[in-house]
């Protein structure tokens, strides 16, 4: 059975940084597309980050490019997200989600998917 947890969410301030996990089990993170994907409240379910199966390089939506980094550590069988410089847009749920045979951007495509973790961004 597939699971996804997710961790590392909180409370930071504009400008700062914090670090997502999603653990992953029942599955082997480099052999699926893995993304991460937020949610605001009264706002559509967006992808942030994805990266394809076996790579190493990561997709990105345009407001988060240069600031977001996705990597997996196949050793840990886990995802990360290295958010930097974060601002008060960036404020909302983060979920991991996993899929074999998609990438794409859409939320409904993807399988597998984490609980969530909150991150809040103060001014």
């Amino acid at each position: 059975q597939v699971q996804l947890v997710e961790s590392g969410g909180g409370s930071v301030q504009a400008g700062g940084s914090l670090r997502l996990s999603c653990a992953a089990s029942g599955m082997i993170v480099t052999n699926y597309c893995m993304g991460w994907f937020r949610q605001a409240p009264g706002k559509e379910r967006e992808a942030v980050a994805r990266i394809y199966r076996s790579s190493t390089f990561g997709v990105y939506t345009d407001s988060v490019k240069g600031r977001f980094t996705i990597s997996r550590d196949s050793a840990k069988n886990t995802l990360y997200l290295q958010m930097n410089r974060l601002n008060t847009e960036d404020t909302a749920m983060y979920y991991c989600a996993a899929d074999l045979s998609t990438c794409t951007t859409t939320p409904s495509w993807y399988t597998y998917w984490g609980q969530g973790t909150q991150v809040t961004v103060s001014s």
